[in-house]
Order: structure tokens, then sequence, then C-alpha cells
């Protein structure tokens, strides 16, 4: 299938829920003019609703009516084109027609799940038939795992690029996280403490770190747990006290593991991979708060399986379709650092980041961007950069690579921006603390349309941009933080 020679170059289905809603308007803010889009879901006037709220970009986009219980329905739209993408969840429940849908048709597909076994039950229906017929089916597309996927992807890059060897102990560190979990993220969580509840082999299946990979006997044997608390100096020597473990790495571990094994196990035989989280405070305290965090994430996944509490769920955490309003989502903010040590000894870190909420927000500007790129960036013919040559059930880093990475970084560049030009370092990257120096440093970029600001004491920078945007680094190598903190103003 060429883009371009379909109705649509793009349909959003699930238009009218919370996240469907932010990707659009998204799309109708900064899509490139001439791409063809259309708004799908189950009401037409919904639908209609949502397109005469975004403005006159939007204003001829079409309207599709589609329903997950009426297969005929998404044959008929998935026919009319070359990318779809669904915010539709729970995808245990909602995905898997439309993701057989999509490949029978040859429609590539985003999505925003983090549920490790609706992405399993993918992998084994579909794979092969994607391969077969050109189809990417690209889960992921959100928070979870961009961040973790695409930053180990670029690493191994940097290090590819720079003859260090492969990839060592690597680890995703969320430096700063602001921003409430999405209700259809809750939704899947409850689903899937069901599920293994109930099921034996799905527990089996949602436990084990290789459970998304191609072949896990080409992997290192022995993986990070989830659940870990880490010292932060075998991370990097430039951190200091315990890593609390990430909420999400239960997921996005398996996505990374996956991406290698697409990529013909190009990280290397010694490559490892855990996600962590800091917590602030001086050694002791981020001791204490990183055992916290742990004894609280055990806690709450025990507790998502105990059905009698689900009423007091229910009236606590927010439904799937709901989310905060635009000034809490405006306050949200995430940095995400991945560091690696090669198998030559040096040391490499990327940096992705935003000032979007992102579960809500910053989520709808990745699948959204993602969706662009399979779109536009593997045809040629209508100026679009090239996309990796893989089909099948893939991951972002392996669908997408430096297309979504240069695509990211361009939301630096959006027009309307007040903001100067950094000089100094020619890496994007926003509050970067240096190898040496664990205090935030800005690091500016080279590029139009950004702004960080230096601040030498304890806490978060109090002004580092002027409008929301992407920061995605490329990786850098440790002598190479240094010489940016010595050049940055």
């Amino acid at each position: 299938m060429t883009a371009g020679t379909r109705e649509f170059d793009l349909i959003v289905f699930g238009a009218t829920d919370f996240v469907g809603v932010l990707t659009a308007r998204h799309l109708a803010k900064h899509a490139p003019d001439g791409v063809r889009i259309a708004l799908a879901g189950r009401t037409q006037a919904k639908l209609e609703k949502v397109r005469a709220e975004l403005g006159e970009r939007a204003k001829d986009w079409g309207i599709v009516v589609a329903d997950v219980d009426k297969p005929s329905t998404l044959d008929a739209m998935v026919a009319r084109t070359t990318v779809l993408c669904s915010t539709v969840g729970p995808y245990a429940l909602y995905g898997e027609t439309v993701v057989g849908a999509c490949v029978n048709a040859g429609t590539h597909y985003t999505d925003l799940t983090g549920e490790v076994l609706f992405a399993r039950r993918s992998i084994d229906k579909f794979h092969e038939q994607a391969v077969a017929n050109g189809t990417k089916i690209v889960h992921s597309c959100g928070f979870d795992s961009i961040p973790s996927d695409l930053g180990t992807f670029l690493v191994y890059e940097k290090a590819r690029a720079d003859g260090a060897g492969t990839l060592g102990s690597t680890t995703l560190v969320i430096r700063s996280i602001r921003g409430g979990a999405s209700g259809g993220t809750i939704a899947s969580a409850i689903g899937l403490a069901d599920e293994v509840s109930a099921d034996r082999d799905a527990r089996r299946v949602a436990g084990r770190p290789h459970s998304l990979s191609v072949d896990h006997t080409r992997e290192a044997p022995k993986q990070p747990g989830d659940l870990s608390v880490v010292d932060a100096k075998t991370v990097d020597p430039s951190l200091t006290g315990r890593l609390a473990p990430f909420f999400m790495a239960s997921y996005n571990t398996r996505v990374v593991r996956r991406s290698n094994g697409l990529l013909d196990f190009a990280y290397g035989p010694d490559f490892t991979y855990r996600e962590t989280m800091a917590v602030p405070g001086p050694p002791v305290v981020k001791a204490v708060a990183a055992h916290a965090v742990q004894g609280a994430l055990a806690v709450g996944m025990a507790a998502l399986a105990i059905k009698p509490l689900r009423p007091v769920l229910d009236r606590i955490l927010p439904s799937p379709g709901e989310g905060p309003s635009e000034s809490s989502q405006a306050k949200g903010s995430f940095i995400a650092d991945v560091y690696t040590r090669t198998t030559s000894g040096r040391r490499y870190r990327s940096t992705i980041g935003a000032r979007l909420d992102p579960g809500y927000s910053g989520t709808a500007v990745m699948v959204g961007e993602s969706s662009l790129a399979l779109a536009l960036d593997g045809d040629a013919a209508r100026g679009g950069a090239p996309l990796p040559a893989h089909a099948g059930v893939l991951t972002p880093a392996v669908a997408l690579g430096d297309a979504l990475a240069d695509r990211l970084r361009a939301q630096e560049q959006r027009p309307g921006l007040q903001a100067r030009a950094g000089a100094g370092s020619a890496v994007a990257g926003y509050l970067a603390g240096s190898a040496d120096d664990p205090r935030p440093v800005s690091i500016l970029t080279n590029a139009p349309g950004f702004q960080a600001t230096r601040f030498a004491g304890k806490g978060a920078c109090r002004r580092f941009c002027t409008s929301p945007r992407f920061i995605v680094s490329p990786a850098r190598t440790r002598a190479s933080w240094r010489a940016a903190r010595r050049r940055t103003p």
C-alpha cells in the first residue's frame, strides 16, 4: 500500500474520548497542510461536534461512523485510510478486532496500549500476517512506551556510530514527572489484574521479563526486577541516593526488549534494561522514599485485584474517557533519562521530556506524531523521510526510529513561540544534569524557539520554557556533558 492511494491518510478512531480529542486537537494545529484526516467513532453527532470545536483547519475533515461491536464497520473504516490511530481502550476488550481488521486491509496502526497480555496476543495472532503484507502495527505510542523505547534506541545509535561497543546495563530514570494516570490506564490495570487472577497462564505471561521478546534465549538470561530499589551510583556516577521502581516498568521493559529482538539483538548479548524513578531529598530521605514507593506499588497492584474494593476505587479514580482540566494539564511535565554503559566502558545518556502532562497532552503529541510519521514519512513522493523497512507487530523505535525522534524534536520549533535560541551545545535537552554535577543546569539547543535557564540550587528550575514542547536529545557521552556544562552561560 502506498500513502495517498486511499481516501484518508489518517483516521483517529475514538476521537470523542478524552485522549482522542487531545490527539485530534494536536493534529488540527500541527499536521502539515494537505494531510487528509478523518475522525471516527460510534456517534455521528458527537464526531461533528468535536470537528466543529477544532477550528478552521479541521472543517473539511471526514467523519466515519464505526463500532468495535460491528466488525463490518471496522472493515469499511480501515479500508479507507493509510493509517488508523486508535485511542479506544482498554485494548484487551476493544483492540483485537481493530488490529485484525487493519492487518487484513494492509492498514498501518498506532495505539496507546500498556497492556502486556493484549500485546502478546496481538503478536501471536497478527505478526506473521503483517510481515507478509508489509503492515506496521505499532503499539504503545504514548508515554507508554516512547520515552523508554526511543530513549534506549538513541543511546544504541550513538554508541554504534562511535564504535563504542554494544550496550550493557541500561536504565531509564524518570527524573521528574507531574501528571495523573489516565482513566484508560487505570481501567487497563484493573482488567489485567482480573485476568491474571483468574488465569494461571496469563499470570505467567504477565510476570515474565521476556513476555514480548522475539527469542528470549538470545537475551541476557538475568534481567533486573521491576520492583527493585536501585543504588543510583550503579546507574551512573553522577547520581546519588536510591532510585524507586517506576510504576510502568512491568510493561515498558518488555517493549524495549522486544525492540532489541526485532533489531536482531543489536543492543548486544549483555544488554539488560530496567526502569526507575528519582525521589527528592538527601540520601537518607531518598532511601526511605524509594522503599515507600516500592511498597506502595506492591500494595496498589494487590488492591486492584480485590474486587470488593472496586466501588471505592471507582469513586476516587478517573474513569476511561475522563481526564483533567486544561489548567491541570498545563502544570504537567516529565523528564526521562536513559543511561547506559557499553562493553567498551563508555557511558551514554539520552533525554526525552516535555512540559506537557505525560498521560494526556504529552501522549496526544506522541501518538499524533507517530501516526503522521507512518502516514507521511514513508512516502518519498510526498517529501517524507525514509522509515525503517520493518513490518509486523512492532515497537515505536523499530517502526519509526529517527523519523519519530525528529518529529518530536520539531515540537520545539512550532510557530508562535516567544523564545530565544540558546547558545552552547548543539543538543536538545532541558534541565539536563551533568554527569559530574547532579544539580539541574540548562543544556541549550541550537534550534530556534527553545529557552532554558540555569538554576544551580536544589529543586526544579523555576522557568525552563515559554511554551509546551518536546525535548528529545541525541545520546551523549559523559565527556560531552562536561563540555556542554562549560559552555552553558
